[in-house]
């Protein structure tokens, strides 16, 4: 059956080859740029930052050499206020968010898709690096490259109208298939960290938006071991940037443990007591049933997978796990996985 899709392309080379099999396959297929950003920069640096005119003009001409329609849709507005201010907000609050996976839930598949929809069109599709059969998300074949984490957020109604052309490829398969269709961006090197902070300072980012406020950094007993000029340039688990005046007595290195953004206070400590083993969590979002014995959840996008169990609490979720993790930072998601497949996600709220 022939479907009216809208194909995202980012200038990327994945959206690109996405947007290819599509119409390939003989859909009827538009494609659009999403200018996120109100200023965009002329050109990237290296593999960081994007929604530049360089990325843009990169998505026009996959399109042209694909041959189909193209337009540009201007979401800088959508985009400051659910992704970037939102990002800003929670640090603020001593969070750790994810603004992949909100942007994926807040840009690409509410307001795109709702748009879409509304104009008449059936499917949106991305280059996103996951599977999506019989309204089920799941793992990519590629392991390095697998996407289902930043999309375990999205509900079935929005699974039902999204495609994922690219599950069953690896990453290297995708360049070689961009090479042997004639686009250009068969070599572009692949965004990466978080696309609105260019430069990679997540700190400085941050420290513009929120100012600076000397704080002190505690150890476990609360005593000050030294001080730092805003609690929002930390999260749970982080090691390096610390510049404690007293170093640990037992000479190993400290850790972030927790931020409490009221009194602007870090308190650090060994690895040790970074690990937990139960994770609290706020309302679930649930993709499909989960098969007995064979649960699992992660944690952090492209971080390690643990073995599971859950319940439901009140309108939340405790996740108990098989064996300890450490640095589970409140405001990431917790994804549970049956086998490869995804059957919910949820805001991590506090674990111990």
């Amino acid at each position: 059956m022939e479907l009216r899709v809208l194909a995202a392309m980012s200038g990327g080379v994945d959206s690109a080859v996405a947007a290819a099999r599509i119409a390939e396959a003989g859909h009827d297929v538009t494609g659009v740029h999403l200018a996120l950003s109100a200023n965009p920069q002329s050109h990237r640096t290296g593999a960081r930052g994007c929604c530049t005119i360089e990325d843009s003009r990169d998505a026009r001409r996959a399109a042209d050499v694909i041959g189909i329609p193209f337009y540009i849709w201007d979401m800088a507005e959508r985009f400051q206020r659910d992704v970037v201010e939102d990002f800003v907000s929670e640090y603020a609050a001593g969070r750790t968010p994810n603004p992949c996976l909100r942007c994926n839930e807040k840009i690409k598949f509410s307001a795109v898709l709702d748009r879409a929809l509304a104009l008449g069109f059936d499917a949106v599709a991305t280059g996103h690096h996951a599977k999506l059969a019989g309204g089920m998300l799941s793992r990519s074949v590629d392991q390095g490259k697998d996407q289902s984490y930043v999309l375990g957020v999205l509900t079935r109604e929005q699974l039902s109208h999204a495609i994922f052309p690219l599950g069953d490829s690896t990453k290297a398969e995708v360049r070689e298939e961009a090479a042997r269709r004639g686009l250009t961006v068969a070599d572009k090197p692949d965004s990466h960290d978080i696309c609105f902070i260019a430069d990679g300072d997540t700190r400085g980012f941050l420290a513009k938006r929120l100012g600076s406020a000397e704080g002190p950094i505690v150890d476990q007993n609360g005593a000050v071991v030294g001080s730092h000029q805003g609690a929002h340039g930390f999260t749970v688990g982080q090691r390096k940037g610390l510049h404690m005046d007293r170093p640990a007595a037992d000479g190993r290195p400290r850790y972030v443990l927790s931020i409490e953004p009221v009194s602007n206070t870090v308190t650090v400590g060994p690895r040790s007591a970074l690990e937990v083993t139960s994770i609290t969590c706020g309302t679930p979002v649930w993709n499909g049933p989960a098969a007995a014995g064979d649960l699992t959840v992660q944690l952090r996008a492209h971080g390690e997978v643990y073995g599971c169990r859950f319940e439901e609490v009140g309108s939340g979720l405790r996740v108990e796990l098989d064996r300890p993790a450490t640095g589970v930072a409140a405001g990431q998601a917790a994804v549970l996985y049956s086998g490869s497949t995804v059957i919910g996600s949820a805001t991590i709220v506090s674990a111990s």
